[in-house]
């Protein structure tokens, strides 16, 4: 009997991330295969059976390093948690939707549903979210896909060359190329014809896209590393220099986690037993610094956001509908690229737009509760500028053309926008979670 263990696995497998990742691995290393065969058969030398190790070596470790990052996962948080000290729940976000507050340093994914440990982000390549327990594994993934397909690339250069070198005779004023027979002697195990040209060739290309393409994200994965940081904490330490520069708090941000030593850093994902150090709940930090400094500044942030939210209203009604054809040309080909679903608005529906584009804009749909006048959507969620909106709980895309909604200039009624200004909240949360100016 198949357990809920293996259907999760086998889930994953099922979209379209993986299904392009491994399917690139598999063309690859078959392709880069064959013509190691042909280029330098690894029967007759010691060096063509290193050459032919090395390229099986290869791919076992990229997939290895696939199927952990994918299968591991990145840890959660457990449903429920609270910190030890009760007092400690002033300075970390509840999470509605897991009905826990959020560990320093995790991140709600909408994709998972669950509360990510030390959330990077979420790969659909791996189907799965990058944090605590795979950073290491899906980092060398990164790093070893890039080499892999570095010697594939010699193989399948090498490859043509020698299989074309005694085929091509030039003319006066032409160049003919016999792909008919190879003339060589011994004739080779697998024929070079054309339809092997072509795939050698186009092999080739994929090896070089991936080389670049997963070498710069292996690159950005290292320099956040090194400073013991994720791309969400890199993204909210620059937004916080923006804040204290924007309202001229006098603060100083320092990032809690980095342990001042890039060696420090790096061993706090990679360890020699493969288990990163820590329970992924608590963590280390520098001096001056406590626990919760980064969650002081989320909250900050967060309180921040909404105080420059801007209320509107839908004037239409939206069915969600990922790209509207019905709301204009330009609406249609600027939806944003995200997997994110959109959610119906009718109209009267308020939002909170918190930021917008040339076509679009974000925010958070604003429910009527018979209990306490009004909420946030716990859920995805979506307005429009021009005929209505779409989002997710911090996101609402918004068209452009402002027939589908209007903007509400009276006051909200939102517990976190009844301040009179956003000095006056951003001073009320530096006095109640910071007494001193540096955290």
């Amino acid at each position: 009997m198949v357990g809920p263990g293996a259907l999760q696995r086998a889930r994953r497998l099922c979209h379209w991330g993986p299904a392009v990742a491994l399917a690139v691995v598999a063309v690859c290393s078959a392709t880069a295969m064959a013509d190691a065969a042909l280029w330098y058969w690894p029967l007759d030398t010691a060096g063509g059976s290193v050459n032919f190790v090395m390229l099986l070596n290869w791919t076992v470790m990229i997939l290895y390093n696939y199927f952990s990052a994918m299968f591991v996962g990145p840890g959660y948080v457990p449903l429920g948690w609270t910190p030890e000290k009760s007092q400690d729940c002033m300075y970390l976000q509840y999470c509605k939707v897991c009905q826990s507050y959020k560990a320093p340093r995790s991140h709600h994914c909408r994709k998972c549903n669950r509360c990510v440990m030390k959330m990077d982000h979420h790969c659909p390549w791996i189907n799965n979210c990058c944090g605590y327990q795979n950073h290491a594994s899906f980092t060398l993934f990164l790093l070893l896909a890039p080499l892999g397909c570095i010697h594939a690339s010699f193989i399948f250069i090498m490859t043509m060359y020698t299989q074309l070198y005694n085929r091509i005779s030039f003319g006066w004023s032409s160049v003919k190329i016999d792909m008919s027979a190879a003339k060589r002697d011994p004739r080779p195990i697998i024929p070079f014809g054309l339809s092997a040209f072509a795939a050698s060739l186009f092999a080739l290309g994929l090896a070089l896209g991936t080389t670049i393409a997963v070498g710069m994200l292996f690159i950005i994965q290292m320099k956040v590393i090194l400073t013991n940081k994720t791309s969400i904490e890199s993204w909210i330490e620059e937004k916080a220099k923006d804040r204290i520069q924007y309202y001229q708090t006098g603060e100083t941000f320092i990032f809690p986690y980095d342990m001042g030593s890039k060696w420090k850093n790096f061993r706090q994902v990679f360890t020699w037993s493969g288990i990163p150090e820590g329970d992924g709940l608590d963590w280390p930090v520098r001096d001056g610094c406590h626990q919760y400094s980064l969650t002081i500044e989320q909250l900050k942030q967060k309180a921040d956001k909404r105080v420059r939210s801007v209320r509107y209203r839908a004037i239409e009604d939206y069915s969600g509908v990922c790209c509207p054809v019905t709301k204009g040309v330009k609406t249609f080909f600027t939806t944003p690229c995200t997997e994110e679903p959109r959610i119906a608005l009718s109209k009267g529906d308020l939002i909170l737009a918190t930021r917008g584009l040339k076509h679009w804009m974000y925010g958070e749909k604003i429910l009527i509760s018979a209990a306490d006048g009004t909420d946030l959507t716990p859920g995805p969620c979506c307005v429009c500028h021009r005929l209505c909106l779409q989002g997710s709980v911090k996101l609402i895309s918004l068209f452009s053309n402002l027939r589908c909604v209007q903007y509400v200039p009276t006051p909200c009624s939102h517990p976190a926008l009844s301040l009179s200004s956003q000095q006056d909240i951003l001073l009320l949360q530096c006095a109640l979670l910071n007494p001193t100016n540096q955290y």
